[in-house]
Order: structure tokens, then C-alpha cells, then sequence
């Protein structure tokens, strides 16, 4: 099954601007989108929120901001030097994506005082630039064209913007709005559905319908983390961050193993442009 269409229907991507004629296509360096993907992407966000919170607490916000951004350094120059897919690689880089998206967006609002409706709304803003910057340079936002140096750059921009926006959308409607966590949970939960169901049945694009659910995996998954870390007072089950984050870890971890053993998400080495790989499947 696919988001938005049938793999039969699958729309070719334009070929890589700028590439050299006759150039070997490269490889993938992204994920096949299965059911595990979208299970591993929504344990990460909520992970990536109660570690950020944690490891703010305890360290300190300055101490904390500095290691995660360093780890997501580190990670992110590991991910553009390698020459294909690895699933331990990739996810790490997600996970740390996500902490330090959680970190970025944490510090317009705690450190430099942005009103959540302002910073939702900003981050909501560069993430629309980045995607129209990168479809205006590529033609295409299909996550399987990500096969040259330019487009892995705006993809991983475009995923850091998603973690900054969900969080800051989270808090919104969370805290701003007065919903708790635990209503933001179920009401983005309902949202994610809503781009699966106009690919499934009305026709949406399947490179749409990816992204949108995509952008609504985030607050999805930090709410749920959220409500069970915070205390009674803030509508939470009061587990702390510090649990809740090693909870998480220890499905994360396994399912990153599994993936990495089976490669059951290893991305076909097909061509770069066009055929199957432009659609977006939910499962395989």
C-alpha cells in the first residue's frame, strides 16, 4: 500500500539536475518508507523530546545544547560521507536530529522568549521555503530521487526544520492552547491520518501525502513522550523524562538492530530517477 498512490501509478521523478551525462546513478541513502519506518520515526520523536528535556535538566541548557549539537555533528557529517544506506547510521542521525530539533526550538523560546505561536509559525515559514527552494532546484521532492549531494541537503534541512516545528507546535497546543498533553497526543494522531487517508482514497500525491505525515510525526510522538514525563501537575503520569527516554531507547535500539541485520528497509540499488521509488509506501 502506498500513501497517496498505487505503486503501478508511480509518478518518474526529473533526472538530477547538473549531473554529469552517463553518470553511474547514485546510491540511495535513505530509507524504503514500511510500517516500521513510520513506528521507528514516531519512537524517535518522542524520545528525542524527553532526552532533551533530560539531559537540559541535568546538565544544564548550555552544557546540554553543546553535546547535542556536537553528537548531531558528528553523526550528520557520517551520514553525507557515507556512501550508501545503513540503517544504524541513518537512525542515529534521526535520533539525534531529533534531540537537538527539540534543543533548537527549546532555546527560542526559553532562552531568547519567542511565543510559541511565533516560533510554530517561523519554523512553519522556513520549512516551506526549504521545500519550494529545493523542488524550484530539483523538480522533484520524492524521497528516493535524495540520490545527489545537493538533494541529501535539502533533505536533511528539511527533516531538522520538521523537528523544530513539531516541537514548538506540540508546546503550542499543549501549553498556549490549554489542550495538555495528552489531548495534543490524540488530536495529532488524528491529524496523521488525514494525509494517509486523501493518498489512500482521494488521490492526494504520494510525495504530499509523505511529507505531511511526516511533518505530524513529530508532535505526535513528543506529546505522547511528553504526558508521560511530566508531573500530575503539568497532566502528566509523572514517570520523568529521564525513564520515559530510556523506555523508548530500548525499542529504538532493537528495531534499529533488526532493520540493520535484515535490511528489510534497504532501499533498492534501481535507478535514481523515476519508476517505483518516486511513490511513498506506508508498508511493504
Amino acid at each position: 500500500m502506498t500513501i497517496g498512490q498505487p505503486d503501478s501509478a508511480a509518478v518518474a521523478t526529473p533526472p538530477a539536475r547538473g549531473r554529469r551525462p552517463g553518470a553511474a546513478p547514485l546510491r540511495s541513502k535513505v530509507p524504503e518508507v514500511t510500517a516500521l519506518f513510520w513506528v521507528v520515526k514516531i519512537l524517535t520523536t518522542g524520545m528525542g523530546e524527553t532526552a532533551s528535556d533530560y539531559l537540559g535538566r541535568t546538565l544544564g541548557p548550555i552544557p546540554a545544547g553543546a553535546l547535542g549539537f556536537t553528537a548531531f555533528a558528528i553523526l550528520m557529517v557520517a551520514q553525507f560521507r557515507s556512501a550508501r544506506y545503513r540503517a544504524g547510521l541513518y537512525w542515529s542521525t534521526i535520533v539525534m536530529v531529533s534531540v537537538f530539533g527539540t534543543m533548537a526550538a527549546d532555546v527560542v523560546h526559553v532562552i531568547l522568549g519567542v511565543p510559541y505561536l511565533v516560533s510554530t509559525l517561523a519554523f512553519s515559514v522556513a520549512l516551506a521555503v526549504i521545500l519550494l527552494a529545493w523542488y524550484a532546484s530539483e523538480g522533484t521532492l520524492a524521497l528516493h530521487s535524495v540520490r545527489t549531494r545537493r538533494r541529501e541537503t535539502f533533505y536533511w534541512a528539511t527533516v531538522l526544520t520538521t523537528f523544530a516545528l513539531g516541537t514548538a507546535a506540540g508546546d503550542l497546543t499543549a501549553g498556549t492552547l490549554g489542550l495538555g498533553y495528552l489531548t495534543s497526543g490524540i488530536a495529532f494522531g488524528a491529524l496523521i491520518l488525514v494525509p494517509a487517508l486523501a493518498g489512500r482514497f482521494l488521490g492526494l500525491n504520494a510525495v504530499a501525502a509523505f511529507w505531511g505525515a511526516y511533518i505530524l510525526t513529530r508532535p505526535l510522538g513528543a506529546s505522547f513522550a511528553d504526558w508521560m514525563g511530566v508531573p500530575a501537575t503539568r497532566g502528566g503520569l509523572d514517570w520523568g523524562t529521564g525513564p520515559v527516554t530510556l523506555a523508548l531507547t530500548v525499542p529504538i535500539a532493537l528495531l534499529i538492530g533488526y532493520l540493520a541485520v535484515t535490511g528489510k528497509d534497504t532501499p533498492a540499488d534501481g535507478p535514481a530517477e523515476g519508476g517505483p521509488g518516486a511513490a511513498v509506501p506506508v508498508a511493504g
